[in-house]
């Protein structure tokens, strides 16, 4: 299978899945099992993103600047600081390890 093959597949699979979400009915959604499952299949995915994003590089999983500049933000936004706030202390925070050669 080439790139192309691949990249043309993947895409006429997201529009069949699309279509299908529009397909079904909305009443499948408005209970409240159905709901939560949406809220928590979105809080997972979230979850996973970020995980993902903090500690992978390529095929390996890498523990550097960026996991206490996440759990910096964390601590942050639990004390409910503003978002602004919590990225710009998070960046700090990468950087200053940076900066000291405690962190990659």
């Amino acid at each position: 299978m080439t790139l192309w093959t691949a990249v043309l597949l993947a895409s006429v699979i997201c529009l069949a899945l699309k279509a299908v979400g529009y397909i079904i009915p909305a009443a499948w959604f408005e209970g409240p099992a159905p709901t939560r499952i949406i809220d928590l299949l979105t809080v997972a995915l979230l979850g996973a993103l970020v995980a993902v994003q903090t500690l992978g590089e390529g095929q390996h999983i890498v523990v550097d600047a960026r996991v206490p500049a996440v759990l910096v933000a964390a601590g942050l936004l639990l004390l409910r600081a503003p978002f602004l706030v919590v990225v710009l202390a998070a960046a700090l925070v990468a950087a200053l390890l940076r900066l000291w050669g405690l962190a990659a």
